[in-house]
């Protein structure tokens, strides 16, 4: 018998207590923004921290070309941005609304307060930084060391982590629709690359198409190709 599963959608908040979320969100201000806004640009002044409440928000770089490269893509309950306890910085990405969204801004001066005044936030936080940290990492990991293949096979995984249906035996059903331009942007290359890489992983029996929805169907062909380290899911996801 089939089994249809939602897997529920791994927050990157996952560090914070309840109470300790709950502080965060106590400081912060609430705004309502629009599809196809942006919340930063690169190079603005990096003194803010995002919840996202409601909504999509994806971070993305500008490639040296001009085109951009997908690096998150924010789901409701991440917190993100970019702070520097030492010195003023600014945004090294771009921060785009996908879907009409509700945010919760911290400033960082209300955050620093709080941080000293709350210690076992102050670990909770350092704890969250570590994992952002390793999540740029293992994203450039994927894009350097495997070529595009590998990047490709990578970023399936996780859209299935994040994204997947567990289905019979091992199948994940990819429930978010993506097209292949926007696979393109994740991982560097052009939706030619794509449309190929894809048809020879459908060929191999590695994926197959349902409804318009990926379904992996051997995710160690898929492992196998981008060298999996096995990251637990806090960390292989998009």
């Amino acid at each position: 018998m089939q089994k249809d599963e939602h897997v529920e959608p791994i927050r990157n908040t996952i560090c914070f207590s309840e109470g300790n979320l709950s502080k965060l969100k106590e400081i912060m201000y609430v705004s309502n923004i629009s599809a196809g806004a942006h919340l930063y640009w690169e190079g603005d002044r990096a003194d803010k921290l995002y919840f996202l409440h409601k909504g999509r928000v994806r971070i993305t770089k500008s490639t040296d070309d001009g085109k951009q490269l997908i690096i998150y893509m924010h789901q409701a309950g991440d917190l993100f941005g970019q702070v520097d306890p030492v010195q003023e910085s600014i945004h090294s990405f771009g921060a785009e609304v996908i879907e009409d969204a509700s945010v919760g801004i911290l400033q960082q001066k209300d955050l620093e307060v709080l941080l000293w005044q709350h210690g076992d936030l102050a670990v909770e936080f350092m704890k969250w930084m570590g994992l952002m940290h390793r999540l740029t990492q293992t994203k450039f990991r994927d894009l350097m060391l495997f070529g595009k293949p590998g990047a490709l096979c990578s970023l399936l995984i996780r859209l299935g982590n994040t994204y997947g249906i567990d289905q019979q035996e091992t199948r994940i059903s990819i429930s978010k629709k993506l097209t292949n331009s926007e696979l393109a942007d994740m991982i560097g290359t052009t939706r030619e690359s794509v449309n190929r890489i894809l048809g020879d992983l459908k060929k191999a029996g590695a994926i197959c198409y349902e409804n318009g929805h990926i379904v992996i169907s051997d995710i160690h062909y898929l492992r196998d190709i981008c060298h999996c380290e096995d990251c637990p899911k806090s960390i292989c996801r998009i």
